[in-house]
């Protein structure tokens, strides 16, 4: 018996905002000194270092529940399950539901259990719960689903993440272009068939980097505005990313003695394109290797950073054959691997 995704599948936001959509935008720096360069060129600038060019947001009426409960409808429908033999259902997001116009997160009752709610499930075993860490929140779920089948406490577990990060941008800080909106879901469960999950690794720095990511107030300090707002401090999260995450995933593979060359992809969470081919770049160096061509596949062009819902996101889209160029075979060795707010990092090595 192994435990294996059976099931994916993902809800991408109809409504586009292209880069050139933040024109009109006044961008100001953490010390409230308004940004010297052009909008253009600062946009051009943030398109060079990142690579997205556009991202998704929900509509108005949708929120991240609404987005959750829609990939897992087809994550359910994909395993071709009853979903009322699920046992838990896992809601990977960081703010909750936050309705177009306000800022305040609702989280009462969970996110999970608004899904299990929508799914129409009256199994009351099936346990629903939100899980909160940071954009590797999927990864984590996908981690905890597995010790609940391993430890005989589940056979079948549905693992989302979902945010609307929309809802908690300052559009008076250029980071403000980053986040996007979006679901993916996963289904988690004892197969007969070859492969699953073979290591998992977690870790959370916090003495001195608890607050890379935080909440706060507006740059623009001219507003009366007493909203706060997602904020990071950018450049000591790339650091941070590129000293500790190729390392992480060097532990996740070292425990099982696969060769870094029977690799066939890495699923690396879409925070920040440079960001991740210079932390792929590190992992192998650290094997005294180059980065295969071919080897990350990317999403973050047209979808932003949707937090917790990147990786299942490209997951399900590549599974699907919705990205250029890019396929999951039988057999193929998968290393997912995530950073985000904690400051908390994971990663997984999984056989398709």
């Amino acid at each position: 018996m192994n435990i294996k995704i059976t099931g994916t599948g993902s809800y991408i936001p109809t409504e586009v905002e292209k880069n050139e959509d933040f024109a009109h935008h006044q961008f100001f720096n953490g010390d409230g000194v308004q940004i010297e360069h052009s909008t253009d060129i600062i946009i051009e600038k943030f398109r060079r270092i990142t690579g997205i060019e556009e991202r998704r947001y929900a509509s108005k009426q949708q929120n991240t529940s609404d987005l959750a409960f829609l990939s897992a409808q087809k994550a359910i429908e994909n395993a071709k399950i009853d979903p009322e033999t699920l046992d838990y259902i896992i809601v990977a997001h960081n703010f909750g539901d936050v309705s177009k116009d306000s800022s305040q997160a609702d989280t009462v009752p969970s996110l999970a259990s608004r899904v299990k709610h929508k799914l129409k499930i009256k199994n009351p075993y099936c346990v629903a719960y939100d899980l909160l860490f940071g954009c590797p929140g999927w990864i984590e779920g996908i981690i905890q689903a597995q010790s609940f089948i391993k430890g005989d406490m589940a056979k079948k577990c549905l693992v989302i993440g979902a945010e609307t990060l929309s809802r908690v941008i300052d559009e008076h800080d250029r980071d403000s272009m980053i986040y996007s909106d979006g679901a993916g879901a996963s289904i988690l469960e004892i197969t007969k068939s070859t492969g699953g999950i073979l290591s998992t690794v977690s870790a959370s720095h916090t003495l001195e980097e608890s607050n890379f990511l935080f909440f706060g107030k507006t740059y623009n300090d001219k507003l009366k505005d007493d909203n706060r707002y997602i904020k990071m401090h950018g450049r000591k999260i790339y650091e941070f990313a590129l000293n500790h995450v190729p390392n992480a995933m060097k532990v996740c593979i070292d425990k099982t003695g696969i060769n870094i060359d029977d690799i066939s992809k890495i699923l690396i969470h879409q925070a920040n394109e440079k960001m991740d081919e210079a932390i792929v770049k590190r992992f192998y160096n650290l094997y005294g290797k180059k980065v295969p061509e071919g080897i990350m596949p990317m999403s973050i062009k047209k979808l932003g950073n949707s937090s917790v819902a990147t990786i299942p996101t490209l997951y399900d889209l590549i599974l699907k054959e919705k990205i250029q160029d890019q396929r999951i075979n039988q057999g193929d060795i998968i290393l997912f691997a995530s950073v985000g707010a904690g400051m908390n990092i994971n990663a997984i090595l999984y056989q398709h």
